[in-house]
């Protein structure tokens, strides 16, 4: 067993957008899937932007010569929103609402925040972070555990959040298991969603990627009807994107409350490479996005926890290759 121990605790310090010679990092493999992962680390960390959970972000995944994760954005800085891989997860904001200018409001698996003025909240921007909690990160042979633990006085809100990225044994299988304990007075109401930034082979976005769910799908929004088009329980593009295209819906319709609609399957035609994304709660939405280097079915799960309660929920991830 070996263990990798990180500590982090007190402000961030200046960030710089020249990236270090190798930032910390940490590898995986069950003989199948290899994978690398990026280590959560407030001064020379790949991430320290204040959107997305800093646990278990991916460099690389790779199984059976086909790639499926890969930088799918142009521009980089530690600090930026989405200079981050697939898959990672983002947990909505708590308290921000009734925070005052100066106050805090808390991000669970970034810390707590610095609301700077009145305006709305919003992903893009960055949040000067006040309390960056503690993180830990021990390394087996099948799985790495990540933990962060936040206790914040002035919102009341606390949790320990244990996130671990393990490799089935003889399965081309990763799995994302996620435990959330509220330790604090103020009761926990989130969503969380995973991105899923997969960009399988390089392959441009275009007919040579389809998404298919477990269900009859319809949708609205930007680029739906055109760029994207539905067929029956698929999401197929009419052509290639330009380089600054997007498609957007704030949520496809057609799925159930229950959790059998949480089965999705993006796969590239062209190389045959795929993969099956299962979780074992209801969906609370599917949104969805996709760029010309990407498309990412974003699927919401709600989270509830009174003060000493604890949630779980997992995710799981099988690749596969089909035949040409």
């Amino acid at each position: 067993m070996k263990k990798i121990l990180i500590a982090a605790v007190g402000a961030l310090g200046l960030c710089s957008t020249t990236p270090p010679a190798e930032w910390p990092q940490t590898e995986l493999s069950n003989g199948l899937i290899q994978t690398t992962l990026y280590l959560p680390d407030e001064q020379q960390g790949y991430y320290r932007g204040t959107r997305f959970d800093w646990s278990g972000a991916f460099k690389n995944l790779t199984y059976k010569g086909h790639n499926f994760v890969d930088q799918w954005f142009d521009n980089y800085d530690p600090k930026l929103h989405d200079a981050i891989n697939g898959p990672v997860e983002e947990f909505t904001p708590l308290n921000y609402t009734d925070a005052k200018a100066g106050d805090t409001f808390v991000k669970i698996g970034v810390g707590a925040l610095r609301k700077p003025d009145d305006k709305p909240y919003t992903f893009a921007r960055y949040y000067d972070i006040a309390n960056p909690g503690k993180r830990q990160v021990n390394r087996y042979s099948d799985h790495i555990d990540f933990t962060h633990e936040l206790t914040d006085p002035a919102t009341g809100y606390g949790y320990h959040y244990l996130k671990t990225i393990r490799l089935t044994k003889g399965k081309s299988e990763l799995v994302l298991e996620h435990r959330l304990k509220n330790t604090g007075k103020q009761p926990i109401r989130t969503s969380v969603y995973n991105h899923n930034f997969f960009v399988i082979d390089k392959q441009p976005t275009g007919p040579g990627i389809e998404v298919e769910l477990p269900f009859t799908v319809k949708a609205e929004g930007k680029g739906f009807g055109d760029l994207v088009q539905t067929q029956g329980n698929r999401l197929v593009y009419s052509r290639d994107f330009e380089k600054k295209e997007t498609v957007f819906s704030a949520g496809l319709q057609g799925l159930s409350s229950t959790a059998k609609d949480y089965d999705i399957r993006i796969e590239n035609k062209k190389t045959g490479a795929g993969v099956r994304i299962t979780g074992d709660q209801p969906l609370e939405k599917l949104v969805y996005w996709a760029c010309a280097t990407t498309s990412c079915p974003e699927p919401y799960i709600r989270l509830e926890a009174a003060p000493g309660q604890e949630v779980t929920w997992t995710i799981t991830y099988e690749f596969y290759e089909k035949a040409k």
